[in-house]
């Protein structure tokens, strides 16, 4: 049981900068598997996920403000030590940690436009290798491991970017 405000907000954070600790993204919102990257991908049009992250109980009502707030509490307060890098930091801060159209797009088909086949290694080899004629790669291609997750590949490494 975790009391609400400052606790659950606390708690959200830890959990939605493990794949940033961990080394897997740079940016929170870029891990597609936890809370943030969720929402900001699919705005939570299913309504899955609570939009409130702990952040009614001050008061703060517009969903769209408490994602503002909560991105810019998970990168300026929570993300102690050299978490987030300060580039990243700094270019969130212009943007007042809000999340335009086109970010959004960006983050919602990364996956699919990024990856070209994602599965298990078996299927990313066969499925290159039915298709490579399409891809216009002068090296053979070799499915990547994508990183934080057990058995899922893909054709790049999308980790990287």
């Amino acid at each position: 049981i975790v009391e609400d405000g400052n606790t659950l907000i606390n708690c959200l954070a830890y959990i939605d900068l493990n794949p940033v600790r961990a080394g897997i993204v740079e940016k929170p919102e870029d891990y597609r598997w936890n809370s943030i990257g969720y929402h900001v991908q699919t705005e939570n049009k299913d309504g899955f996920l609570s939009l409130d992250f702990g952040l009614k109980e001050f008061n703060v009502m517009d969903s769209k403000e408490r994602f503002r707030r909560y991105r810019r509490f998970l990168y300026e307060k929570a993300a102690k030590g050299n978490q987030i890098q300060e580039k990243a930091l700094n270019k969130e801060r212009k943007r007042e940690f809000k999340l335009s159209k086109i970010n959004r797009f960006t983050h919602r088909t990364r996956y699919f436009t990024d990856s070209g086949i994602i599965g298990t290694k078996e299927f990313v080899s066969q499925n290159y290798q039915r298709f490579k004629h399409i891809f216009q790669s002068k090296n053979e291609k070799i499915p990547k491991r994508i990183k934080g997750l057990v058995d899922v590949y893909s054709l790049k490494r999308l980790s990287e970017t």
